[in-house]
């Protein structure tokens, strides 16, 4: 029998440290390779870590609600001598790896992209007889699934969510049933995002390779045929609750928090913010009206069966647009581009995105989070909704992955929902502008030379004054605000 020591990994982020929330396995217990064996929470998010040996948990290096350092021991496994540890080429993104220590762990929401079991990337000694090839996927059974009926799509179709047809999917092409999938680690992450399962698809790209376009034609096509289920129901999380983990003194009659994880990452993120930016706040109300009505139209069509349309999604098509006319907007300060290379002589730059990867700020259990939509400006509206409707049930669930929260490059928060006209919000860090959606309520407005009572919502844009000036800040607030007003200058403008 061999005692082999596992120490907590990086997990995926450049992070320095994590928090035991929850122990998954006790002192004694028999674990298989994989299983999840305690739950840590990082500066970004709670995080199953799984184990990589079978064997006897026999030692675990930290109670809950201890701080561990990267590389610290973690816990002890007592296998058995003939026992190997599970390893994989493959990093967490679907890129090729070499196995680099601890530096990898592939999250539940990765599996999606390809077939394998998630597994810590590179952990335990590399001997020939310890690689493993991965396993080929089996046929797909040839027989057709049993249901009420036929439904036609363009093409092959399998998502990841609650995507349910009411017969069999005939398909204008082949399927996958065996070997590697074809996709660029960009394209298996948009699967990832919108739920489709790349394996199901053929790819139109050279020698079958799946494109962006393959994914968002499958999810296009899956909403048009097929139903969507309600995502399950839950209560917003309690607001301002002194939380579980919170000791009481006696002496001085307080309580006292612990801040870790996720909400001392925000805390340090916010001072930064207010510390580096010089923020710049303009407020815009709004004519509603017209925006609420297509919401209602929009709701009772077949392709958005099962999602809740809110209000967020025809402000985060708006800002989108309003991105596409005015780029600078989605954009970063960087204070040194050069890395302190002599020849750039430390100079700031400002770096433009091509890509808009909008973050949507939700209260979570554990505090603020901002999940990403990446590259939302290729969405069309079935899929944005999609996606915010995704990414909000996630955060309040707390079952966010790291990857889901990095890489925004622009933000909306929505105030409104707890009843607020509006507020002044501060930047995601490296952020150039955020926007905040206040409460939607009938008011009295002059519309067409006479007072009457419209459906009016008031708008807030925070900028960095660095990057944007006011002519800028008002011009991208003032197309929010002209696309929300008559919902059909999207036409003119998209």
């Amino acid at each position: 029998m061999t005692q082999r020591q596992f120490r907590l990994p990086d997990l995926g982020e450049g992070l320095t440290e994590a928090d035991i929330v929850r122990w998954l396995a006790q002192v004694g217990d028999t674990v298989t390779v994989n299983q999840p064996l305690v739950e840590v929470e990082t500066a970004k998010a709670v995080v199953e870590v799984p184990s990589p040996f079978a064997g006897i948990l026999v030692e675990t290096h930290g109670a809950e609600g201890t701080t561990l350092a990267v590389g610290a021991p973690l816990l002890t496994i007592q296998t058995a001598d003939t026992d190997t540890y599970v390893d994989t080429d493959t990093n967490a993104d679907g890129t090729g790896g070499n196995g680099t220590g601890a530096n990898s762990l592939p999250t539940s929401r990765d599996a999606g992209s390809i077939e394998r079991t998630p597994v810590l990337v590179g952990y335990g000694p590399r001997t020939a007889e310890s690689r493993r090839r991965r396993p080929r996927r089996p046929p797909t059974p040839a027989g057709p699934v049993h249901t009420a009926g036929p439904v036609h799509t363009a093409g092959p179709v399998h998502t990841a969510g609650p995507v349910h047809t009411a017969g069999p999917v005939h398909t204008a092409g082949p399927v996958h049933t065996a070997g590697p999938v074809l996709a660029k680690p960009p394209v298996r992450k948009l699967a990832r995002d919108l739920g489709v399962d790349l394996a199901s698809l053929a790819g139109t790209g050279p020698d079958g390779t799946i494109s962006r376009a393959d994914v968002e034609a499958a999810v296009r096509a899956a909403a048009r045929t097929a139903p969507l289920a309600a995502p399950p129901t839950r209560d917003a999380p309690p607001i301002g609750v002194i939380p579980a983990g919170a000791t009481f003194s006696a002496e001085t009659r307080t309580w006292h928090v612990p801040v870790t994880g996720i909400r001392r990452s925000m805390a340090q993120a916010m001072v930064a913010s207010v510390s580096a930016a010089p923020h710049v706040t303009e407020f815009l109300t709004v004519d509603a009206t017209a925006t609420m009505a297509a919401r209602d139209r929009i709701a009772a069509l077949p392709e958005f069966t099962g999602i809740k349309i809110t209000p967020l999604l025809f402000v985060a098509r708006a800002l989108l647009i309003a991105v596409r006319r005015h780029p600078m907007i989605n954009s970063s300060w960087v204070e040194d581009a050069g890395g302190g290379r002599p020849e750039n002589g430390g100079r700031p730059e400002i770096h433009v995105y091509d890509r808009v990867n909008l973050g949507i700020a939700v209260a979570g259990p554990r505090g603020l989070v901002v999940p990403t939509i990446p590259d939302a400006g290729r969405l069309d509206v079935v899929g944005l909704a999609h996606a915010l409707a995704g990414l909000t049930t996630a955060a309040r669930a707390d079952r966010l992955s790291p990857a889901d929260l990095r890489g925004g490059t622009i933000t909306i928060t929505n105030v409104g929902v707890l009843g607020v006209d509006i507020g002044t919000p501060i930047l995601n860090p490296g952020e150039a502008a955020i926007l905040a959606l206040g409460s939607i309520r009938p008011m009295p407005w002059v519309h067409e030379g006479q007072l009457t009572v419209r459906t009016v919502v008031q708008l807030a844009l925070s900028f960095d004054h660095r990057i944007v000036d006011g002519a800028l800040g008002s011009a991208v607030l003032a197309d929010v605000g002209a696309v929300i007003t008559d919902p059909t200058v999207a036409l003119a403008w998209s």
